[in-house]
């Protein structure tokens, strides 16, 4: 699916190839895409500069710009597919749901995935009560999916819904996937930056993989350590 806007900015990246970069970058995303090699800073600037001169894709234009950049092999017209997103954000509605669910299931890795959860479906379920599409993600056999219901609520702090991401971890707390496991982690650690104590409860009584726990419990941990250091700072003081 061909689109004016979306064969701009190809053209756009395909110009500043770079083949110094391109190896690296390829190792580093253990050769699951082919790069440009064209850095995040470069590739930010280039994106800033397109909008200026072609302004920001109408809404309702956005599923098939972002569909013609999506289909391309080179990984940077992902990228900069989820910065156009980014940038009509505060337009998503569910209605861009089926789009989303696209994009998670396609091209899949860590990187756009979990821009795509707490930035976009985060965005979206900050005013939509209808989960459906939570709740098929949650429970489906693609770790893509879960990883994205389990991350959603990220920026979400005391507005997270509590019940709902335990709910959510337990369905997959026996995983034995990576990238779920550190999903739970990571939601559990920035959660416990708002409500440390429901967190504690949680991992104490939940039986989660070493993982989870250990990465859901840094922020707390850490915390501790300080508060601690500070305490033995004041007592120095005190018998000084």
């Amino acid at each position: 699916m061909n689109h004016e806007y979306a064969d701009k900015l190809i053209t756009l990246l395909e110009n500043h190839h770079n083949s110094d970069n391109q190896e690296a970058m390829e190792a580093y995303m253990r050769n699951q895409f082919p790069f440009f090699g064209i850095r995040t800073p470069e590739r930010n600037a280039l994106l800033k500069d397109f909008l200026k001169e072609n302004g920001k894709p109408p809404i309702e234009e956005l599923p098939d710009i972002v569909r013609s950049l999506w289909s391309m092999p080179q990984r940077e017209c992902q990228y900069i597919a989820l910065g156009l997103i980014d940038k009509r954000s505060r337009y998503l509605t569910k209605e861009h749901l089926p789009l989303l669910e696209e994009l998670i299931v396609t091209k899949s890795w860590w990187d756009t995935i979990d821009h795509i959860g707490p930035n976009h479906v985060g965005e979206i379920y900050q005013n939509e009560e209808d989960d459906t599409y939570l709740e098929k993600w949650i429970k489906a056999d693609h770790i893509w999916l879960n990883r994205i219901a389990i991350l959603y609520q990220l920026k979400y702090k005391a507005e997270t819904d509590t019940e709902r991401l335990f709910r959510y971890i337990l369905l997959h707390n026996q995983s034995k996937e990576f990238f779920i496991q550190k999903a739970i982690g990571w939601a559990l650690r920035e959660y416990s930056k708002t409500n440390p104590e429901a967190v504690k409860d949680f991992i104490a009584s939940e039986q989660l993989a070493p993982l989870s726990v250990r990465e859901g419990l840094k922020h707390v941990d850490r915390k501790a350590k300080e508060e601690k250091s500070v305490k033995n700072l004041k007592g120095q003081s005190i018998q000084g």
